[in-house]
């Protein structure tokens, strides 16, 4: 049985996503022990091994991933997991891209991954307000989340909250502040894909204690290239609850440069279990 509080076979991100070819459009990782929440390891590492496996599945190295959609149906386990791979189309300049997990017979999560050529740039802009991040992040106390209250993978992120604080009874379902992994590693997608799960659900900010909640559904937009990112200084983290309907919450996440480029863009779909 794993000691719930043993030190992660590894801390690295990209290592712990790490996939390897295993012929005709398969893949083999090895889901790392210490990163889990729950039983099973968390979504931001299952969707970035997805990621890892489409990526490295595209033959066109130009082709950068934009959007990514995934659904993690059940725990994956520390061990060994096959991933499968298929090109849906490759037309001149988009690739459209699905993947699953499977852990013996059960198959546990799926993704799939729009990837494609730059195009015309005349559009470029954001129309979504940047966040007020107040003080820089220097000057934002670190938060300890880890076992026994926290999630086991939590160990492996700095945060540095701006907003309500989890389990405060806040007035607003809302989160924000400052993310980076404690072991930094070259970004990439799933790294960002990562960093973007790592926060706690935004609806934590009105309880007054834990509840317990899963992601059913993640769809992530890339709109920054991860290797112009520096990962030793932080992204920071916005988020707010849009609605709530028996028992299923939506949420959109954002992750913003500290220079106020729009990174990525999120919506998740979470369960609340009890």
């Amino acid at each position: 049985m794993t000691d719930p509080i043993a030190p992660p076979s590894t801390d690295d991100f990209t290592l712990a996503t790490q996939v390897e070819p295993d012929g005709d459009g398969r893949y083999v990782a090895t889901i790392p022990d210490g990163w889990q929440q729950g039983r099973g390891a968390f979504g931001g590492l299952v969707l970035g091994a997805l990621a890892r496996a489409m990526l490295r599945a595209e033959p066109d190295a130009g082709r950068a991933l934009r959007s990514l959609s995934g659904e993690i149906v059940g725990p994956v386990l520390p061990g060994p997991a096959d991933i499968a791979v298929k090109a849906l189309r490759r037309s001149n300049a988009v690739s459209t891209w699905e993947a699953w997990l499977s852990q013996g017979p059960e198959l546990l999560a799926r993704a799939s991954a729009v990837m494609g050529l730059p195009r015309s740039s005349d559009r470029d802009g954001t129309e979504l307000p940047p966040p007020s991040m107040g003080a820089p992040w220097e000057g934002v106390d670190v938060i300890p989340i880890g076992p026994p209250m926290g999630p086991h993978f939590a160990r492996m992120y700095e945060f540095r909250s701006t907003g309500p604080w989890p389990f405060s009874g806040a007035d607003r379902p809302e989160a924000s502040g400052w993310v980076r992994l404690r072991k930094p590693v070259p970004l990439g997608v799933p790294e960002v894909i990562g960093l973007m799960d790592s926060w706690w659900p935004a609806t934590f900010a009105l309880e007054l204690s834990p509840r317990p909640m899963a992601t059913v559904a993640f769809t992530l937009q890339l709109l920054a290239d991860p290797a112009s990112l520096d990962p030793a200084r932080p992204l920071y983290y916005r988020s707010y609850a849009a609605a709530s309907r028996q028992g299923f919450v939506v949420e959109k996440r954002e992750l913003w440069t500290p220079q106020g480029e729009l990174v990525a863009m999120n919506q998740q779909t979470f369960v609340i279990i009890k």
